[in-house]
């Protein structure tokens, strides 16, 4: 997540909260792809966790700083800390999750050769800041080898709330908070139908995509008997705001049904001006009636809806765009690639007309048994009688499809299909970057993690 909204309109009813969704179709012409992409920051040197503010510098907070002064960013703050930055000319920003992750939550580009530019810039900026620092980052998406009590909290004030509440809804919500780390992509919807058809193929797929991305095979310093350990945290995390949204294939799908979904998740908390109240647990619908008990007389904001939605984790998320979860934090042509399929798939009308028929008999226990199986068995597991391997193929045969037709060249006259290469290979060879590592565990690294933070380095 990049920033918090601050904008203090009130809202007085659940109409006002669908058009909030609503105000977020584009037309065709318009249509973005952006990317968000987190990172785990270790020490060169030593492979330990990078604290906040040390007492002898050289943390999160000294990279920040280096980065607001290389990039001109502007300041996040939360009370007197410096959380992250944005950019107000192009609407990209950096943020921190609680373990010290570090984000850039990217700007919407017209193409992926725009996409990939952006993640360029940054790593350029990044690596100059954070080289004198002695700081790296690996590409894996979850710590291999730190404990949660090793791994050092980010002095924001929603993760502490969402710290002390996590255990209380889940047994692995604070390994999610504190250790795990993926790759998103956000895309346009051109109107509700439209949105709803991109939901159901998004949610259908995620395993499939869970699946090619797997990429945490690695727990408290070894081999965790999963290929993606971070897609089985996130099956134990907090039910009630995670998971596939059965409901969305449901007759009757639209901004209206996911509104009164959000209404009943619970809340984390409300922000008024620089303090995070404590609300967990509590209805947002008693916010919106001005009748929460835990801050009597307050009404709800835009800034409270848009902060409660960015609290809600299914493996689709609906906001003013569609937000893709389920792949693991991974090397820079996968933050790529995730983009370039689903921007394949969603772009191009026969593509996503292919992707609805390649996935619509699977009902739902079938779509949360594949998600159950694949943390264990990426391309391995099956659904509807057919391997996750070969729905894969078929998925990136029309996303190929897609961007072929999109035909978004850059200046050396290629299409966006190069993006899709790393997941091809991994299709045709069956390896899913989990395994591959597991394999070098078990070979050069000599049963050691250690090598992860020379070999898995961004």
């Amino acid at each position: 997540m990049a920033r918090d909204v601050t904008d203090t309109t009130p809202i007085t009813s659940r109409h006002a909260l669908v058009e909030w969704l609503e105000a977020g179709i584009k037309t065709t012409g318009d249509l973005r792809v952006g990317a968000e992409h987190e990172k785990i920051p270790f020490y060169a040197a030593s492979h330990a966790p990078v604290p906040y503010a040390p007492q002898n510098g050289g943390g999160i907070k000294a990279l920040l700083e280096g980065l607001r002064a290389s990039l001109g960013w502007l300041p996040i703050m939360d009370r007197d800390a410096l959380i992250g930055l944005y950019d107000a000319r192009g609407q990209a920003a950096i943020s921190l999750e609680p373990g010290g992750q570090f984000e850039l939550s990217g700007a919407p580009f017209a193409d992926i050769h725009c996409l990939e530019a952006e993640i360029d810039r940054h790593f350029e900026a990044l690596t100059a800041v954070a080289g004198p620092l002695g700081i790296s980052f690996l590409d894996l998406g979850l710590s291999p080898k730190w404990r949660l009590a090793e791994t050092p909290a980010m002095p924001k004030q929603r993760y502490k709330i969402m710290a002390g509440y996590m255990p209380k809804v889940g047994a692995l919500g604070l390994d999610m908070m504190f250790r795990t780390a993926s790759i998103q992509v956000n895309l346009d919807f051109v109107g509700e139908a439209d949105m709803v058809a991109k939901l159901r193929v998004g949610l259908a797929l995620q395993p499939i995509v869970t699946a090619l991305f797997a990429n945490s095979p690695f727990l408290d310093g070894k081999p965790s008997g999963f290929l993606t350990r971070r897609a089985e945290i996130w099956r134990d995390t907090d039910n009630a705001r995670a998971g596939m949204l059965p409901f969305a294939f449901e007759p009757g799908m639209g901004f209206e049904r996911y509104v009164d979904y959000a209404l009943d998740v619970p809340m984390y908390f409300v922000k008024r001006g620089e303090v995070y109240h404590d609300v967990t647990g509590a209805s947002f619908r008693d916010l919106l009636a001005g009748q929460l008990a835990q801050l009597p007389g307050e009404h709800a904001t835009i800034s409270d809806w848009a902060n409660h939605l960015s609290t809600i984790f299914p493996e689709v998320r609906l906001k003013g765009y569609l937000e893709m979860r389920g792949a693991d934090a991974g090397p820079r042509p996968h933050m790529t690639a995730l983009a370039a399929l689903f921007a394949g798939i969603f772009y191009d009308r026969a593509a996503l007309d292919g992707a609805t028929e390649l996935t619509r008999e699977w009902n739902a226990q079938e779509r949360e048994s594949l998600r159950a199986e694949v943390p264990r068995l990426a391309l391995g597991a099956f659904i509807g009688g057919r391997q996750v391997r070969d729905i894969a193929r078929d998925a990136l045969a029309l996303a190929r499809a897609g961007l072929t037709r999109r035909a978004r060249r850059n200046a050396g006259g290629c299409d966006e299909t190069i993006y899709l290469e790393p997941l091809e290979t991994i299709v045709e060879t069956g390896r899913t970057l989990a395994e591959q590592r597991l394999d070098a565990y078990r070979g050069a690294w000599n049963g050691s993690i250690e090598p992860a933070f020379e070999e898995c380095a961004l």
